[in-house]
């Protein structure tokens, strides 16, 4: 799948596949050609474990921060004082969900699934699109439906994070319990507020601040095993089963509180283009999973020792005297976890902008050198309104972890199922062994799934009903993109028979190029026929220049343009964009003069068309539907700033269309 650009800057999916990138994607920058051999390699091996620590606190943030309420919930479903035998069991369900979810999926199969050394769910789709060669409907809604859920899961983990971490507070000091809601709001409105200034220089230390998180978390549970020594039967998946066959239902129901364990394990691949298989899979085997498993042993160990202890079981592993301490680090550990998701956000709509999902947005870059660092203020308000709902609607983080999970497990069946694809068709592994691999994995993603279901009445529809409200967007943004698309091709004029037919025009020639931007190079754009019919002139040289999104994160510059001659005053452009990339068409232009276009700026005017809908329950697309694509184009960043053409440069010639 491509997308391209109409005269209103909207992106419009296209059915032709773009040319592929020759290689993958490479560093940007080299050793010195005198360096010594012994000099790269230490340079390499520093460069690895600092990727590695910072993996830990991008990564790994959110799921480290599992601990604080994955247990205590785990318990408190059983609504009974547990038995040593069921404190074990449901202890064993949280290891082997860590082992069987993060690292058998995701660790050693998912990623292997690169696209071009880029992760996700979109990129994931993408790379089972090229696996399948063609443009597929139910993979695009299969990824549709898995960046929706993503959505749900990125405003209800600051909400629940947070929440959790502040509760501290009432077992540090019963006096504090007041304090705890108005002190969560003020830490995650702060939180979104300093996302406009970057977190170029917070992001330093999140990974340092999060590998101590884990040292800790590691270094509590490890004394605490020996309040009961017999907690490490847990590591026995035995025990597991154990508790769901001993239990039935009420196994069941447990079941969807342990898989809090594994929330934050999809930033595992969807961060792999920030840091890399090799720094994600050493962090989590040498620091995150022996860290989280001693933890929950030694919460087992507490269980066990002192029941009343349940209810606030992660702090009162503390000392009396390091409690307010380890509240005060809890918090900063949930605002890292909450701006690895808030960040993917961004990451995400990004890529969906660029695939056509949704309508182009403002990114602003909070850094000069981190491309990944951006800013979008539209997304972060909405994101921002949220979670302050859910946090005063549910007010207690154990009321906010029923609607946990639901949104998480969604993401990963999607990932799943076109992990299956890509393994079969990509890898060339054939459907029978694809199935044989991952079938352990959906069984065990679809019990969890069940489990999670069962939270519905008790808030788990917010976020199925948030994902619905993404899927309506996006299916309405495709669907009146589409439509434009095509009323265009039907009363377009190609352009070889334009360009043929002006050789003996008698219109005035003016000195110059003009560029006209579409999605559709192969026919005359609107703004050049409005352009003749009301101006009565044509310029000396004509460039139809058309920007697409390919399937894969970034574009080798020497696959970026492609350049066409149609007459002695017509040429097509076409640029290419990675849907990882921004595009920057001065720059591109810049490539295309080395090609032999005569290109000067201040000798060129761009004509973008800006186009106006009008709606109507006669043509197209139902009334509500035609109102709602109405109000998603004017949302649309303006097109001349998002693909940074000077704005002097630039003429609008406006038209309306009913839709």
């Amino acid at each position: 799948m491509t997308t391209g650009s109409d005269q209103s800057g909207a992106p419009a999916p296209e059915p032709s596949a773009a040319a592929r990138s020759p290689g993958p994607r490479g560093a940007t920058g080299t050793h010195g050609v005198t360096a010594s051999k012994a000099a790269e390699e230490k340079e390499g091996h520093q460069g690895f474990w600092t990727l590695t620590v910072g993996s830990v606190g991008v990564v790994y943030g959110d799921i480290g921060t599992s601990p604080l309420y994955a247990m205590r919930e785990s318990l408190l479903h059983l609504g009974h004082a547990p038995s040593v035998e069921e404190v074990i069991g449901i202890t064993s369900l949280l290891i082997w969900a860590l082992i069987l979810i993060v690292t058998f999926k995701y660790v050693l199969i998912l990623l292997k699934a690169d696209n071009h050394g880029e992760g996700g769910t979109l990129s994931l789709m993408a790379l089972a699109q090229e696996a399948l060669g063609r443009r597929s409907l139910p993979l695009v809604a299969l990824g549709v439906v898995g960046a929706a859920l993503f959505y749900g899961d990125s405003i209800i983990t600051p909400a629940v994070s947070v929440l959790s971490a502040t509760e501290g507070l009432k077992v540090a000091s019963p006096a504090f319990e007041h304090y705890v809601l108005p002190l969560t709001i003020a830490i995650i409105v702060g939180l979104y507020a300093m996302q406009s200034f970057g977190t170029a220089k917070v992001a330093t230390f999140f990974g340092p601040v999060t590998v101590i998180w884990f040292l800790t978390l590691g270094a509590l549970g490890l004394v605490h095993i020996f309040d009961a020594p017999v907690a490490l039967s847990a590591l026995n998946p035995w025990h597991a089963l154990w508790f769901l066959i001993e239990h039935k239902f009420l196994g069941f129901v447990v079941l969807g509180a342990t898989f809090l364990a594994v929330t934050g394990a999809e930033a595992l691949y969807a961060d792999m283009g920030h840091f890399g298989r090799g720094p994600i899979r050493t962090a989590w085997l040498g620091l995150v999973l022996p860290a989280l498993v001693l933890n929950y042993l030694g919460q087992a160990g507490l269980a066990i020792s002192n029941p009343a202890a349940i209810k606030d079981l992660f702090f009162l592993m503390a000392p009396e005297w390091g409690r307010l301490a380890l509240v005060l680090f809890a918090c900063l550990a949930t605002v890292i976890a909450s701006q690895a998701v808030i960040s993917g956000a961004y990451s995400l709509t990004r890529q969906a902008m660029q695939l056509g999902l949704l309508p182009h947005l403002e990114v602003q870059h909070t850094s000069e050198t981190q491309h990944g660092q951006i800013y979008m203020p539209k997304v972060n308000w909405l994101m921002l309104a949220g979670v302050l709902l859910l946090v005063m609607t549910f007010k207690t983080s154990s009321n906010l972890a029923a609607a946990y999970g639901i949104a998480v497990m969604g993401t990963m069946i999607v990932s799943t199922l076109m992990a299956t694809l890509v393994i079969a068709k990509h890898w060339k592994f054939g459907w029978p062994l694809a199935i044989a691999m991952m079938s352990p994995v959906l069984v065990v993603d679809f019990t969890f799934l069940g489990a999670n279901l069962l939270k519905l009445p008790d808030g788990g529809y917010i976020p199925l009903l948030f994902g619905a409200c993404i899927v309506v967007l996006m299916w309405t943004w495709i669907r009146g993109v589409n439509f434009v698309e095509s009323r265009i091709q039907r009363e377009a004029i190609p352009l070889k028979e334009f360009a043929k037919s002006m050789s003996t025009s008698s219109a005035t020639r003016v000195k110059g190029t003009a560029m006209y931007l579409t999605s559709s190079p192969e026919i005359t754009p609107p703004a050049l026929l409005h352009n003749l019919k009301h101006n009565k002139v044509l310029h000396e040289r004509n460039v139809i220049l058309s920007v697409h999104t390919t399937n894969q994160p970034t574009i080798d510059d020497r696959e970026r343009i492609q350049l066409n001659r149609v007459s002695e005053d017509f040429a097509t452009l076409e640029v290419r964009y990675g849907f990882m990339e921004d595009p920057n068409l001065p720059r591109a232009l810049a490539q295309a003069k080395e090609r032999g276009l005569p290109f000067d700026m201040m000798k060129t005017s761009f004509f973008v068309g800006r186009r106006s809908y009008r709606a109507s329950a006669s043509v197209g697309m139902p009334l509500w539907q035609d109102h709602l694509f109405i109000g998603l184009v004017r949302q649309s960043f303006d097109v001349t700033e998002y693909f940074r053409i000077p704005a002097g440069r630039v003429v609008e010639l406006g038209n309306q269309m009913v839709v």
